[in-house]
């Protein structure tokens, strides 16, 4: 009897060994029904262009490339040939813009590789590469461009490993991104937010050479005069009116109502893009293209800091990112709906799923090699309380704020909560700082120690505490300290260039605001007097300079008119001036007089081009300026703010908060 049983027991067995087989080859349906496989990896030669390609199919989605070049050219989806342009080489790709020493080296570089490789490929996944090395005559860096396609997954996972030796030549880096171009007959349905989505005008329409359109006060914007689309007529289109801050630049892209298809870029982490969370970056535009920025000067201009000299090596993982792509069966109308919202969901388990564990580079690391960092801040202005909703982050070492022009190393940010407590996670070993900034109050944040993080660690820093920059009481002030112009007063757009792609909380992105203040101010410029007027109403957000000819500009002289029952002549009064942002800019100080030497001034500061480019924030600047005594007077007072710089539309400044300090009681 125990022999029957162990002999039935090895027939089970053997039974089982032979289906195992078949529950791998079985293929899955996802959600839409397409039947999915083990991803396959070919290399053909094209016969129509007589180029060769890489082809990669799990059954759910087929991805053409390049080769060896690693040029995404074609996607083929949910019965579509192809989702992208059909007609330009560059469809979807890497690009740089870089300058070398040699004012003859540099430019745009498509990174196109020289070398394919299957990294790995199993029945989960198939992982490629498309490699550079340097060369005389292309951009001095290494560059190892992967593309991972999973089972079961109707998407493409893009990341690249970029480095420089360093004994090769000086480099100036200016921007590093993926863009893709779609199919513009399909795709005319733009979302990069839940209320800022809509139909959009076509690449065609901002045709000005064909009479479509005329260009307005730079290149990027133009007013659409013949549409193909009347809905469209006279509107401004412009790539910058749809940036987004990279704290909530996660997942933006495109729908074709036609064929019930999304096209999205997923952004699961920002650990490896540069200038922190709030800084801007360009989503998804006409044409229609969809990008995603690593490294770029937008809304910071030169003072990014990508630089590097003789002897300096540099190497960091750019991604992955998730080129993601859904579809609606059902028939219902309309679909922007349903594809919108699976694809926000489908970028919540990405940024759950982070760091990927399937990435076979060992340049990019896993969970577990990794750390976590966890403390609580806490803010000293004149007695303690919590930090809360601030901005905390691990950034390579350097001065406080320095982490906002930085592009050579790695971020980690979160935010506090209530009470101040924060954890950050997933930290690539490393030596850091720890910066933040406060909602409520100025200036940067730097912890006094450098944090050192190693794989698997979980340090514990305690308690932190931030005191922000003050010599005194409060004695007025202007604003809420938040790093932006939000607050002040933004006037109405013009109602024959507006875009109703933009709602009234994003007021700030419409085309053409500064020119409102020479209307409002034609003659005279602002002034602004403590306990009369309203920041919401009476500051406008910008001090730009006025028009006062067709081409020309002059600059402007705001006022702060302030009354002071009692001066302490003896004593030191601060003004505490926080900038949220500055474009070719001087701004020069004067107090109770308006035609002397400056008492301070800022110099030429700032490329962010915030103004023209809609954005209500660049580069964030705080002065703490010390004002003796004896410049002031009992009773009336003024401070002048002149914006000294004036050649054209767009110099000027944004403030994001100001305050004056009487000298201190202790």
């Amino acid at each position: 009897m125990v022999l029957q049983k162990k002999i039935a027991s090895l027939i089970i067995c053997f039974l089982l060994l032979l289906l195992l087989p078949l529950s791998f080859s079985k293929p899955t349906r996802n959600l839409d029904g397409i039947s999915a496989r083990a991803p396959t990896v070919q290399q053909i030669r094209n016969r129509h262009h007589g180029t060769r390609e890489v082809i990669v199919d799990n059954g759910i989605i087929r991805v053409s490339f390049s080769n060896p070049q690693g040029l995404v050219t074609g996607i083929k989806y949910k019965g579509i040939d192809n989702v992208l342009h059909p007609h330009l080489r560059a469809r979807g790709y890497w690009d740089i813009t870089w300058q070398g020493t040699n004012i003859r080296q540099g430019g745009l570089d498509r990174i196109e590789g020289t070398k394919f490789r299957i990294i790995s490929q199993t029945q989960e996944q198939v992982e490629i590469s498309f490699s550079r090395t340097w060369e005389d005559g292309h951009i001095p860096l290494n560059v190892d461009k992967r593309y991972i396609i999973r089972r079961n997954t109707s998407g493409i996972y893009m990341y690249g490993i970029f480095e420089r030796l360093p004994e090769w030549p000086e480099l100036d880096m200016g921007l590093i991104r993926i863009a893709f171009r779609l199919n513009p007959d399909r795709f005319h349905y733009m979302a990069v937010a839940d209320n800022r989505q809509r139909e959009m005008p076509t690449e065609d329409d901002r045709d000005i050479e064909r009479g479509h359109a005329k260009v307005l006060g730079y290149k990027e914007a133009v007013q659409l005069t013949h549409p193909h689309n009347s809905m469209f007529k006279n509107q401004v289109d412009d790539k910058y009116q749809y940036t987004c801050e990279i704290k909530d630049n996660k997942v933006h892209g495109w729908i074709s109502t036609k064929s019930r298809v999304g096209f999205w870029i997923i952004s699961p982490s920002g650990e490896y893009r540069s200038g922190g969370p709030i800084k801007q970056e360009l989503t998804s535009h006409v044409g229609p293209t969809s990008i995603t920025t690593f490294i770029s000067g937008h809304y910071v201009g030169a003072d990014m800091e990508a630089h590097y000299r003789p002897g300096e090596a540099w190497k960091k993982v750019l991604g992955p990112v998730f080129i993601y792509l859904n579809s609606d069966s059902t028939g219902n109308n309309p679909p922007q709906d349903l594809l919108w919202e699976d694809a926000k969901q489908q970028t919540e388990k990405e940024v759950k799923a982070w760091p990927y564990e399937f990435v076979a580079s060992s340049d990019f690391l896993s969970r577990r090699e990794r750390g976590i960092v966890t403390g609580r801040l806490l803010v000293n202005d004149r007695f303690l309380t919590p930090g809360k909703s601030a901005y905390v982050g691990l950034a390579p070492p350097g001065e406080a704020g320095s982490w906002q022009t930085n592009t050579k190393g790695y971020q980690f940010w979160t935010k506090t909560n209530e009470t101040g407590y924060f954890t950050i996670e997933n930290v690539r070993p490393g030596t850091y700082n720890l910066y933040g900034w406060v909602p409520g109050f100025i200036g940067d944040f730097r912890y006094q120690n450098r944090v050192n993080v190693a794989a698997g660690s979980h340090i514990t820093l305690g308690r932190v505490v931030y005191q922000p920059p003050r010599n005194g009481p409060t004695l007025w002030e202007i604003g809420v300290p938040d790093r932006t112009a939000r607050e002040y007063f933004i006037p109405e757009p013009y109602k024959n260039t507006m875009n109703p792609y933009l709602n009234n909380t994003d007021k700030f992105r419409q085309y053409g605001l500064w020119q409102r203040y020479t209307e409002l101010y034609p003659t005279h410029d602002l002034v602004y007097t403590v306990g009369a007027s309203n920041y919401s109403q009476d500051w406008f957000y910008a001090q730009v300079t006025r028009k006062t000819g067709d081409l020309t500009y002059v600059p402007t002289t705001w006022q702060i008119v302030f009354q002071l029952p009692y001066v302490n002549w003896r004593g030191g009064y601060t003004l505490q001036l926080a900038l949220a942002s500055a474009a070719r800019a001087n701004l020069q100080v004067r107090i109770n007089t308006q035609n002397s030497w400056p008492f301070f001034s800022t110099g030429s500061i700032g490329k962010d081009n915030a103004i023209a480019r809609h954005g209500i924030h660049g580069m964030y600047r705080l002065y703490s300026i010390n004002v003796p005594g004896r410049l002031l007077r009992t009773g009336t007072n003024t401070i002048y703010l002149r914006q000294a710089k004036a050649t054209g539309p767009f110099e000027g400044l944004m403030y994001d908060y100001i305050r004056l300090e009487e000298p201190s009681r202790d």
